[in-house]
């Protein structure tokens, strides 16, 4: 069987669209490539996904030629901002992103350097020296399925932030994640399914 981390982890990469589920994500490694600006015309963005998956799948050529096949996980990315309204606002222009592909745990930072090498030599790119391997340990998470438009999200976040997470007595502890489960560039917008992500922790009681 191959390794697909959508079926190993179904809570994380499957959760309802109707209600906030409350998960626990474990430590999970991926490919990783900082920039800022906004993603729909920031050329390094797009550099960024081109890098990620082109070492992605010199990886997983490589895992299978060693006996281990593997399915490409999806793009997903974090996202930040000075000011979190921005998200609401979709005000694009002030966000600072790390697009990211999860990696199989017996993928090795020796492995992504030989990928980002053999990629480099196939189409430079210079996100390519950009591209990391890090782990992320985001553990207590609230998030939801929303089907449609990237730009439709404003209303759920909002309802996150200011309804969902007070009423439960928690508090940001971590970046928004998204994870991107269909390919946008060939999916109607209105039929784009995105999971929406957001690390909680308790928020510390008024005495």
């Amino acid at each position: 069987m191959k390794y697909d981390v959508k079926k190993e982890h179904p809570a994380l990469y499957s959760p309802s669209s109707k209600a906030f589920s409350d998960v626990v994500v474990p430590p999970l490694q991926y490919l990783a490539v900082e920039g800022a600006g906004d993603p729909n015309t920031a050329p390094a963005y797009a550099a960024a996904i081109e890098a990620l998956f082109s070492t992605s799948y010199t990886l997983k050529f490589a895992s299978k030629a060693r006996g281990r096949d593997y399915v490409v996980a999806p793009l997903e990315a974090l996202w930040t901002a000075d000011d979190p309204s921005a998200f609401v606002s979709r005000d694009k222009t002030s966000w600072q992103w790390t697009a990211l592909i999860n990696q199989p745990e017996w993928i090795t930072a020796d492995d992504v350097a030989a990928a980002l090498k053999a990629a480099a030599a196939k189409k430079p790119n210079p996100a390519l020296l950009l591209t990391r391997l890090i782990t992320l340990d985001e553990g207590r998470s609230i998030q939801i399925l929303h089907v449609g438009s990237y730009d439709d999200e404003g209303p759920t976040l909002a309802r996150l932030h200011d309804e969902y997470m007070p009423q439960n007595g928690l508090t940001f502890a971590g970046l928004h994640h998204e994870i991107y489960l269909n390919d946008a560039r060939r999916t109607a917008p209105e039929k784009l399914k995105t999971v929406l992500r957001q690390p909680v922790r308790a928020a510390l009681s008024p005495h």
